[in-house]
């Protein structure tokens, strides 16, 4: 569906759609890729007239910038593409956890039981919500936060005033934000000084009964003090998209054209683990970007790029700066 949709983007010009492995016509004068098929030096030297790589992705490591650079080839990607998608599916955790939803079916599915007693919830008005990063995810996840008249918590390296201004997001260090919320919500990148944000010295800190809500990166929560800590009661539940013996993922839109990388390195962990037994904890298979919606803005972007290029007003170009 996406070569029909590109037909129609792109009307006028002259599309050649490549198969895994072939290698484009050497008069190319753009190159539209994704991150299983990367533009090396290899690559790039074979075609002459070569002015643009568009990548359909967020990230570009798989294009070589160096050689982009010292021939003068502008690379453009798609900045965002999901804020929205990821913030929706993180409320879609939060709602099932509060309310219990996934005993409340399991239990009508598997033993046709209609009793309420047991399932319990909680309403999200009132409560606080602590926001781990509020980039263009978690600011989504702030606005929808206040839809439930919810109070917002937020960690960040660097605050935004209008946040405060439009939501009323109060910040605070990393452990005031883990001793007021109701429910903590992960939303930053994963790089050496994230590794283990939510760890075994600072879980206790989380008010007792607290929810642990991670769409980011596994590698954010040491997975071993997240079990202790819902063994102990100390965590009430946890909605995991992402979990940690996953690995660093580059592009999330990979893993729907290669699968997922380390599939079975995570079939075994979660054997090992107690957290797939716990009706309080949802373990969901790094799906929270997965909408079509947020695959049409990938390629309406990527098409935009291609266009405004071609007229002369290139959009959302990656800096190419090296050390000497």
């Amino acid at each position: 569906w996406e070569i029909d949709y590109f037909k129609q983007k792109l009307a006028g010009q002259e599309l050649i759609f490549l198969a895994d492995k072939q290698l484009p016509p050497q008069d190319a004068e753009i190159l539209c890729n994704f991150v299983g098929s990367p533009a090396r030096a290899d690559l790039i030297g074979q075609l002459p007239k070569l002015k643009l790589i568009a990548t359909r992705s967020t990230g570009f490591d798989h294009i070589d910038l160096k050689i982009c650079a010292q021939r003068g080839i502008m690379v453009s990607n798609v900045p965002t593409y999901g804020e929205n998608t990821v913030a929706e599916f993180t409320f879609a955790l939060i709602l099932a956890l509060s309310r219990k939803l996934y005993p409340a079916i399991k239990q009508v599915r598997e033993q046709g039981l209609f009793a309420t007693d047991r399932l319990e919830g909680f309403d999200l008005q009132g409560k606080t919500l602590g926001i781990v990063g509020t980039g263009h995810i978690g600011e989504h996840v702030a606005r929808m936060a206040r839809g439930f008249n919810m109070n917002i918590v937020a960690f960040d390296p660097h605050p935004k005033a209008e946040l405060t201004q439009q939501y009323g997001v109060e910040y605070a260090p990393l452990e005031g934000l883990l001793q007021k919320a109701d429910i903590v919500s992960l939303h930053v990148p994963y790089m050496p000084a994230t590794h283990h944000l939510l760890n075994a010295s600072n879980i206790g800190l989380c008010k007792k009964g607290a929810i642990i809500i991670n769409t980011a990166r596994g590698g954010l929560v040491e997975t071993a003090a997240l079990v202790a800590a819902l063994k102990s009661g100390q965590i009430a539940g946890a909605g995991l998209d992402v979990l940690e013996e996953e690995g660093f993922v580059k592009d999330e839109l990979e893993m729907l054209t290669a699968g997922h990388p380390n599939e079975d390195q995570l079939k075994t962990a979660l054997a090992d683990h107690d957290l797939m037994q716990m009706d309080n904890v949802l373990v969901t298979p790094h799906t929270a970007f997965n909408t079509r919606e947020a695959l049409l803005r990938i390629l309406d972007t990527t098409a935009a790029n291609i266009q405004n290029f071609i007229a002369g007003k290139p959009t959302n170009l990656v800096k190419l700066q090296f050390d000497s």
